[in-house]
């Protein structure tokens, strides 16, 4: 198939195009100019520059391509001005499927989050994890970043619902290779490693390995019903950050964080943080957005994933020591 990719140097991106060239594909990378593309080293691949508010340029590398992988997103949980990434989130999302379709794209995979389902419940004293018939509602959005993407994903069910064929994943936490800015998941495997994370928050997360979230992308598009959505997780990987750092410490030999902070400490602090950051322009290291997000443990539950696309299950302990290793080979380990 040829494929037209946005996002790809991106962590998800990256990996999607490495499944993809592996298995025969022709893949088109829609780039912006001076983008970091060390993700993609040893991928073949056409490169279209432009971003997802020029649709000449998604017109022109999407011409004659089958499938479309929507998978770019601004993903900031600070920004001194949230505008430009609700136009990246949702008028570029916009832009991307209905140009698509016209495109005659035959598939057109579009990369939401677990954010926008609804979070895990208590259920008879077990905290149950959701999948994707939990309701959720635009007012449970709790930063920035989650209500943009809640409404890309109401854009996405919008133009599926006028017979554009979209399927939508919403990948969990993803972990492995190539996660070169760090993403803030990958931050949390890069400090424990640099032994800079003396402290966490009683939170948790599903914990996934990334090759099987870029796998997922390719089985949406080949098995996905047209308006639905799957999330693409581990079943067997709804850790808490205690669970990950013991594993962590298993893998690495190095000790885990002995002590946990206080919600209402990690809140307060992240409002001084932001406050500074109003000032000086940098952004904070924790953001209130974040810590809010921390507040309640993203259990989900990926059996639709599994059952209707075949979405591998790959070991969780497993996807922690390949990040561990790829960090460590690629120069984000300081001692």
């Amino acid at each position: 198939m040829k494929c037209f990719v946005t996002g790809g140097s991106g962590f998800i991106g990256a990996n999607l195009i490495h499944e993809l060239v592996a298995r025969g594909h022709h893949v088109r990378a829609l780039l912006r100019p001076g983008s970091d593309v060390r993700g993609l080293a040893g991928a073949t691949y056409e490169s279209v520059e432009g971003d997802l508010g020029d649709r000449a340029a998604l017109a022109g590398g999407l011409r004659g391509c089958d499938w479309c992988f929507h998978v770019a997103a601004s993903y900031h949980l600070w920004l001194p001005d949230y505008a430009p990434m609700y136009a990246a989130n949702v008028a570029g999302t916009r832009n991307v499927i209905e140009v698509a379709g016209e495109a005659g794209c035959s598939r057109i995979v579009y990369t939401s989050t677990v954010g926008c389902i609804g979070l895990p419940k208590v259920v008879d004293g077990v905290l149950t994890p959701t999948d994707e018939s939990t309701p959720v509602f635009e007012s449970q959005m709790s930063n920035h970043y989650k209500l943009s993407k809640w409404k890309a994903e109401v854009v996405a069910r919008e133009l599926a619902g006028k017979g554009l064929p979209v399927v939508i994943v919403n990948p969990s936490a993803p972990i492995g290779p190539r996660d070169v800015k760090p993403t803030p998941t990958g931050k949390v495997i890069v400090d424990f490693l640099n032994r800079e994370m003396p402290a966490y928050l009683d939170t948790g997360l599903n914990w996934a390995h990334v090759r099987d979230v870029a796998v997922g992308h390719i089985l949406a598009a080949e098995k996905g019903r047209l308006g639905e959505r799957y999330i693409l997780g581990n079943a067997e990987g709804n850790w808490t950050m205690k669970d990950a750092f013991a594993v962590l410490a298993e893998i690495t030999g190095l000790p885990a964080p002995r002590f946990q902070v206080p919600y209402a400490v990690a809140l307060a602090a992240a409002y001084v943080d932001e406050t500074i950051s109003r000032f000086t322009g940098k952004s904070p290291k924790a953001p209130v957005g974040g810590v809010r997000m921390a507040k309640y443990k993203m259990f989900f539950n990926p059996a639709k994933a599994i059952r209707e696309l075949g979405l591998p299950q790959t070991p969780s302990k497993q996807a922690l020591a390949d990040a561990v290793e790829w960090f460590r080979a690629h120069g984000y380990v300081k001692r």
